[in-house]
Order: C-alpha cells, then structure tokens, then sequence
C-alpha cells in the first residue's frame, strides 16, 4: 500500500461522537432540569417564559414542559394556563426529607431493639410497591443468611410491607395492581389471601411473617407513621423461625413500643 492511500483514509477517532442518542437523553435530563430550575424564583411561568430563560424553541419548551407534567413534576394552572411546580415534586422531596431524618432519629433506638431481643433489625421504606431496607443491624445467628438477602422485597412478603399496606392504602393499592411474586413456597400469591393479610395485620397492629421473603427466617415489624397516621417505613425483628414462633408475642410488643417512640420523635422535630 502507498503512502498516499494510508493518508487518504480518513481518521479514525476513540472518542464517542457528541449526537449519540446516549448524549442527546443526557442533554434532555438536563435540559428538563434547567426547567424546574425556572420555577425557584417564579411560582408560574409560561411556554414564552421558560423558551426565553433558557434560550430554546418554544416547541422545545412546550414538549419539556408537558413531558415534566406526565410525571407530575409540573403542572398546568388552568385559570391563567401557565405553568407551576406538581405535586408530585413536592412528594419527592418531602420523601427525601423524611428518609433522611428517618435514619438519624431511628438508629439509636433500631440499636437498642437489637440488643435487648438480640436479633437482627432492619428499617424499611416504602418505595413504591416494594420495601426497601435502609438499614439492617445484624446479629450473629443470622448474618451468615442475611449476607444474601437482598435490601429490596415485593411489599407482600415481608413484614414491613405488610404493616405498611395496613395503614397506608396506597400500597395495597400498588401491590394490588403489579401482582405478587413468590419467593418462596409460603410467599402470598392471590389478591384473596394479599387483602386478608392485611385485614389481619391491621387489626393486630403489627406484620408478621414465617419464611415468606427468605425460607427459615421469620419476622414482626410494626408501623412508622406521620402525623395524619398514615404509615411510610417501619421497624423489623428478623429471627430463624424455630426461635420466633417462640418469641412472638414479647417481640410483638417491643417492635410496636419502638415504632411508636420513632413516629412521636418524628413528629416531634417536624
């Protein structure tokens, strides 16, 4: 091959080109970003109004605006037709709030729970249909199993979940709707049995579980609830099941007491 060809050949370059359809989400997050941002210094705002800020095509502002309002994020006043922050927004952050202070009000009391039942404690969320575990104090009989089990369940096998739905109507909702996978053999798997469950948990006030999330372990939690009563994370006792059965009613009652000191310390700095 001659010189000539070689240098002919047009360059080839690693680094990714900049209109790939990766760059152009990525540009659109933040373009969606830089539209929420509009509204700190403004309660409403018009299509004109965010085009003219942000230095973009009115259609463009107008297709970033309705895609913010499909999520909930912003919303259409519909006596002036401008634009304003949505309800959903302001979920999110009180969600993030709550979550955070959560942790740092539960902690030294999730660490008592577990050294006077000396067993494993967890703090779960709600996170749409399913619970997640924030946090998860762990104790020797159990941390060999708990080193597999995952931080994220379906709602209807745990008992957090559980007590969750009992005082929240929203998640049953949720759970209702997406259907309830097994995880193990004793894991609820209709509607029928998911509804009397609940029915159940409510009218003993705690969650309670025997191998549903993970075969050979068993747990109770009790309800972390907000000011209007309604319940978005709870505290859990997590034991292998031939110790629980044993144990249930006093773990019962040590769970509701922490879960209620949590909720009125909550309240309290709210």
């Amino acid at each position: 091959m001659s010189l000539s060809a070689v240098t002919a050949e047009p360059a080839r370059s690693d680094t990714p080109r900049s209109d790939t359809p990766r760059s152009d989400t990525l540009r659109s997050v933040t373009s969606a970003l830089d539209v929420l941002d509009c509204f700190s210094r403004d309660a409403e705002l018009g299509v004109s109004d965010i085009a003219r800020r942000l230095g973009i095509a009115k259609s463009t502002a107008h297709r970033l605006l309705t895609t913010l309002c499909s999520r909930g994020l912003t919303e259409k006043n519909p006596q002036t037709g401008q634009y304003r922050l949505g309800l959903h927004l302001f979920e999110l952050g009180q969600l993030a709030q709550q979550r955070l202070r959560l942790r740092e009000v539960a902690l030294p009391l999730l660490e008592e729970l577990r050294q006077v039942t000396g067993h494993t404690v967890h703090l779960g969320v709600l996170d749409g249909a399913d619970v997640v575990y924030a946090e998860r104090l762990e104790t020797a009989e159990c941390r060999r199993i708990m080193a597999t089990v995952p931080r994220r369940f379906p709602s209807h096998c745990t008992s957090s979940g559980k007590v969750i739905a009992a005082f929240n109507p929203a998640l049953l909702e949720a759970r209702l709707e997406l259907g309830f996978p097994p995880k193990t053999v004793g894991t609820i798997r209709s509607a029928q049995a998911y509804q009397a469950a609940v029915r159940q948990t409510a009218k003993a006030g705690v969650g309670i579980t025997h191998g549903e999330a993970v075969s050979g372990l068993s747990s109770v939690a009790a309800p972390i609830r907000d000011l209007g009563g309604r319940a978005y994370a709870a505290v859990s006792i997590v034991a292998p099941t031939t110790r629980m059965l044993a144990e249930v009613d006093r773990t019962a009652r040590l769970v509701s007491t922490v879960g209620r000191r949590i909720s009125s310390r909550l309240a309290m700095a709210s």
